[in-house]
């Protein structure tokens, strides 16, 4: 017997109100809220990926040094798509990997594995074609080399080359998915987009590397233009350009080479090393067809050499390592040229160095100009003064000693006339002492560096006043004038010269003027006699007053006299105390 009745509450019997659905419906049912909740489970997945993502976009940009930024971008891919391992290849020039960072493996293991790869088997494949890669089992591939002793095993793989606009810049390996057995399609796409955003990270690195590196060439150029502005001596500025170049460079060794193009040869001026190292270098001399640095040196070339241990027959040890060549020239003229070079195993200088270095090298080459320059206008003023010597003492001295010489001859004949004897004996001895001070006078110029040009002032302010004159007034000069008189005193001594010349042309109404400036017994003594009207001493005023301040500044004396038989001294004289 049935019954309708609907069973009591709590009847462990009851079913579930089936809302109408048929039991095959119910199923289906929880398969569609199942598959809802997956779906909404892998969309918080992937916008949790998203986040991550974006995180280490902005992670892996936050950083301007290039070796940074490529650490980051390892760790950051290793954590997007989970792999224990990760690692990205710098591909050189030659299409080998040049620099290879890892991440997940320790130093100490990092160390004992050795060498790093090369970019042959599985990792050359991306360097060969630059698309992503993504294999199950690295070990089973054709392509596969193996490891080299004391490496972790690794097997599942995804490789995805990175990208500066068309330019392959390196490629980003993972290994060993961690939690699965392979790298899924989602992590590929993840680690491109990466790839993507980590492209524009490198290539923000390397343009703010090179702008720190030209602004450090241009500094050190600005340095050498500083150095030409100034005194320049050339060891001297070579040293400072090959010391410059090294550092900014950041090379092992810096050598400076002049050319000797009579002798086709090349002379080891200056040598620059990171560690004081290759001191022996210095004075080497290379024939120029037998380096590597003919090219630069016959068409003056910036060249860049693999190793420089082989780029000529050095007599001792150097550095295997690359290195750029610049010359050093200025218009057609070649000076010698600037070796920079690197430790061995470093890689080949940049395109952007080169230039870098071409444009420092040019500012040197000024330089070596400047100084060559210099050491000529040095010589040729040595030799202007030494003709100028040599001629006073063959037309003032050689002349007074001759005529000296026939004014004792002519006194032979004389025995009988003592008094005139004795006349033509004292002017001949008179004679020979002022012989005597022109020579010590020439002397003392022949002692005197070069920078000094007192005599050369005193001398031009004489000759200043001989057109108002109409006649050159008589100089004397006597003692170490150019080498004893202090810098502080010139301007003064030359300013009372003047201003004493000046009122000889203004009132004395003179015939003749002598002047006179003597160094002796520390003291500075400057004289200047007119055989003009005379003036009333105790009347002075004005310039000559100012006269009289000058002297009392330096402690010294100034006194205006009467001359004999007629016109008027003047006498200024103050201590040397320098």
């Amino acid at each position: 017997m049935t019954s309708d009745a609907t069973p009591p509450a709590g009847d462990p019997h009851r079913e579930s109100p089936s809302l109408g659905l048929t039991p095959l419906s119910r199923v289906r049912l929880d398969e569609l809220l199942q598959e809802m909740l997956d779906r909404v489970g892998q969309v918080m997945a992937s916008r949790e990926r998203l986040r991550a993502l974006l995180d280490a976009v902005v992670g892996i940009g936050t950083d301007l040094d290039l070796h940074s930024t490529l650490r980051r971008i390892v760790e950051a891919a290793c954590d997007l798509a989970g792999a224990r391992y990760g690692a990205l290849g710098v591909i050189g020039p030659d299409r080998q990997l040049t620099e290879f960072i890892t991440h997940g493996i320790p130093p100490e293991a990092h160390a004992a594995i050795g060498d790093p790869p090369h970019g042959r088997g599985v990792l050359g494949l991306l360097i060969a074609d630059p698309r992503p890669v993504r294999m199950p089992d690295i070990t089973q591939h054709p392509q596969s080399y193996g490891f080299p002793p004391n490496h972790p095993p690794m097997h599942s793989f995804l490789g995805v080359p990175l990208r500066i606009r068309e330019h392959v810049f390196g490629n980003l390996y993972l290994a060993d998915k961690q939690g699965a057995r392979e790298f899924t399609e989602d992590d590929e796409e993840i680690v491109v987009a990466l790839a993507a955003a980590a492209g524009v990270a490198i290539e923000n690195a390397r343009l703010y590397a090179v702008a720190h590196r030209r602004e450090r060439w241009l500094a050190a150029a600005a340095e050498i233009t500083g150095v030409l502005l100034g005194e320049v001596r050339r060891t001297d500025a070579l040293t400072l350009i090959a010391r410059r170049a090294r550092q900014v460079a950041e090379a092992d060794l810096a050598l400076v080479l002049l050319y000797d193009e009579d002798a086709e040869q090349l002379t080891v001026e200056v040598v620059d090393s990171a560690e004081g190292r290759s001191p022996r270098l210095l004075g080497t001399v290379l024939p120029a067809e037998e380096t590597a640095f003919a090219d630069s040196v016959t068409h003056q070339r910036h060249t860049v050499i693999e190793s420089l241990a082989k780029a000529a027959p050095w007599p001792v040890s150097v550095t295997a390592g690359p290195a750029v060549v610049s010359p050093l020239a200025a218009g057609d003229q070649l000076s010698g040229i600037l070796v920079v070079a690197h430790a061995d195993g470093k890689a080949l200088p940049s395109d952007d160095d080169v230039p870098l270095l071409a444009s420092f090298a040019g500012q040197a080459a000024l330089a070596l100009e400047r100084a060559r320059a210099q050491e000529e206008r040095e010589l040729l003023a040595v030799l202007e003064d030494r003709e100028r010597i040599a001629r006073d003492l063959h037309d003032v001295v050689i002349q007074r000693l001759f005529a000296t010489g026939l004014q004792l001859q002519s006194a032979v004949p004389l025995g009988n006339r003592p008094e005139v004897v004795t006349k033509r004996i004292n002017a001949a001895v008179d004679d020979l002492d002022s012989t005597i001070r022109d020579i010590r006078r020439a002397i003392f110029e022949l002692r005197t560096p070069m920078s000094a040009a007192l005599r050369t002032e005193i001398r031009d302010a004489v000759d200043a006043a001989a057109g108002a004159l109409g006649f050159r007034p008589v100089l004397e000069l006597v003692g170490p004038i150019d080498s004893a008189v202090p810098d502080t005193v010139r301007p003064d001594l030359l300013a009372v010269l003047r201003e004493a010349l000046s009122n000889a042309v203004r009132h004395a109404q003179a015939e003749k003027v002598t002047v006179g400036v003597q160094v002796d017994g520390g003291r500075l003594t400057l004289t200047v006699t007119d055989d003009g009207i005379g003036t009333d001493p105790h009347q002075a005023r004005g310039g000559l007053v100012n006269l009289r301040e000058r002297a009392a500044g330096h402690d010294g004396t100034f006194e205006i006299r009467r001359a004999e038989p007629r016109g008027t001294a003047l006498c200024w004289s103050v201590p040397l105390r320098d």
